[in-house]
């Protein structure tokens, strides 16, 4: 088992890593001093799956947890579903001496945070992610959200979980299109922050899809080493941690448009990254040999590259409703070469997307 470590002063917390650990999980909550009324919020499938283990794992070092179940989707991300968790909470009596267990994927982990962080004005939260995507990149930092239909997580908090549970063999369950839409995550540290990261990903793919667990610990430790790393510096998103973005604002509009659920989460990532780094090669700060190499990644784990046959009004509207908008100024996460990256306001992003979109092939 593998043990990183997000340095937040008195709001740090542990990451555990490791292969078969839910047992373990009581032991790990002991530790950060949880409180031992619980709530596990999962769904049904995830429920259904590890939900009596987990359940064990707690009562057998005094936990006294209840189920809230949630319906499994992204389409489901939103303010009705959040008053369910609360309506759970309220119905099984946790008080501010109480806390919650996000047990499930980035839509439950979102979710249980947000609830966390807002009823009784904040009760102590766990992470438990079981998609790879929430293991590398929800489950971690402290982004907590619900969606609104004008845009992704627009609506939410910045508050870290006490600690982030990684079973790696959670993954065995996986649909594989769900595994491939984490790896998007994995992949973008790589670019934005790691070259040999991402030379490790092109040579070790082989194994990560075949769910080699070995691979997977270090894949994971090291792209929440990156996201730690950025946290601790940034933990609120003045700056820094915005590069962790990379790809998300035309990903987001990506989503948006098609519909929450349509698309997954990292497979409009993945097209955003394209996106932005055919963008960061019209500027020069990356080649086009780089950009062929980030297009290869992605898709030799089967995740899409070509941007849904939207038109440009509609993908600059629904980014213009982007987090990341500053003043009326779009600023777009863009790759310096792999390895690095930067934070760019694009003053003319019609003229910019435009000249972006019109080299990429459109898929439906």
């Amino acid at each position: 088992m593998e043990q990183l470590k997000v340095g937040l002063g008195q709001r740090s917390y542990p990451i555990w890593i490791g292969d078969d650990i839910l047992d373990n999980l009581g032991r790990a909550l002991k530790e950060v001093d949880f409180p031992r009324k619980v709530a596990v919020v999962t769904n049904p499938t995830v429920g259904g799956l590890y939900a009596e283990r987990v359940l064990e794992a707690l009562a057998k070092e005094g936990f006294h947890a209840e189920t809230v179940t949630v319906p499994d989707g992204e389409q489901f991300k939103n303010l009705e579903t959040l008053e369910t968790i609360y309506d759970g909470l309220i119905e099984n009596g946790l008080d501010r001496f109480s806390g919650l267990v996000a047990l499930g994927g980035g839509v439950v982990g979102d979710m249980a945070g947000f609830a966390a962080a807002t009823y009784l004005r904040g009760i102590p939260f766990a992470q438990v992610p079981t998609t790879l995507l929430s293991q590398v990149d929800s489950s971690v930092g402290g982004k907590t959200a619900v969606n609104h239909p004008l845009g992704k997580n627009l609506i939410g908090a910045f508050y870290q979980p006490r600690h982030v549970h990684i079973d790696v063999a959670t993954l065995t369950t996986l649909p594989h299109r769900e595994f491939a839409a984490g790896m998007a995550e994995v992949v973008k540290y790589g670019i934005i922050r790691d070259r040999s990261f991402f030379d490790w990903l092109g040579s070790h793919r082989s194994e990560l899809q075949r769910l080699d667990r070995t691979a997977l610990i270090e894949a994971v430790k090291r792209s929440c080493q990156i996201k730690a790393n950025v946290v601790e510096v940034d933990e609120n998103e003045s700056y820094l941690r915005a590069i962790l973005n990379f790809g998300h604002t035309f990903g987001h509009a990506v989503e948006t448009l098609a519909g929450y659920g349509q698309i997954k989460h990292g497979e409009a990532v993945a097209i955003g990254m394209v996106v932005a780094a055919v963008g960061a090669s019209t500027l020069d700060l990356c080649t086009s040999g780089e950009v062929d190499s980030i297009r290869e990644l992605l898709a030799s784990f089967g995740l899409p590259v070509e941007p849904p046959s939207f038109s440009l009004e509609d993908y600059l509207n629904a980014m213009g409703r982007d987090k990341k908008v500053k003043e009326g100024v779009l600023r777009l996460v863009l790759n310096r070469g792999i390895g690095d990256c930067l934070l760019r306001d694009i003053a003319e992003p019609a003229g910019f997307f435009a000249s972006v979109l019109n080299t990429l092939p459109m898929g439906r």
